[in-house]
């Protein structure tokens, strides 16, 4: 194929819609996990963090809830990224490697259900630097 003034110009728009897309931002409220993956979320959170956050997420004496309005106002304008680092590097307390990655996705996918989050059809991923572009908005954009 000979490379023209014409074909470049098109190879170039699609390269800078690709690098558009790749860097498009999303919000809790555009369906970021399934539902599939809060119900896989649920029992890991049970074992790995309830004996601290409570069964209900809504805190113990020594850890704060995760569920309701403090929560979720301590990390709005946040993105997830941020909130999946706090999980993936300090939780459980004292023993984060205890916990894989893809579980604390699905935990999180878990508190952002409890939280009233809608579910879509992506799970979340594991990734910190992809749940950077996902904002933590408690209200609706």
């Amino acid at each position: 194929m000979k490379v023209t003034p014409l074909n470049l110009g098109a190879g170039m728009v699609l390269v800078v819609a690709i690098a558009a897309g790749a860097n498009q931002r999303a919000s809790v409220w555009d369906g970021v996990y399934t539902a599939a993956q809060a119900q896989r979320g649920a029992p890991l959170y049970e074992k790995d963090c309830a004996e601290c956050h409570g069964a209900d997420l809504s805190g113990g004496e020594m850890a704060p809830g995760l569920v309701g309005d403090e929560f979720v106002w301590t990390w709005n304008g946040l993105s997830v990224g941020e909130l999946f680092e706090r999980l993936r590097v300090s939780m459980p307390q004292g023993l984060p490697g205890r916990v894989s990655r893809q579980a604390k996705a699905d935990i999180l996918a878990y508190m952002l259900a409890i939280n009233g989050f809608p579910p879509g059809g992506t799970e979340l991923v594991s990734r910190t630097e992809r749940l950077a572009r996902i904002d933590f908005l408690v209200e609706q954009p």
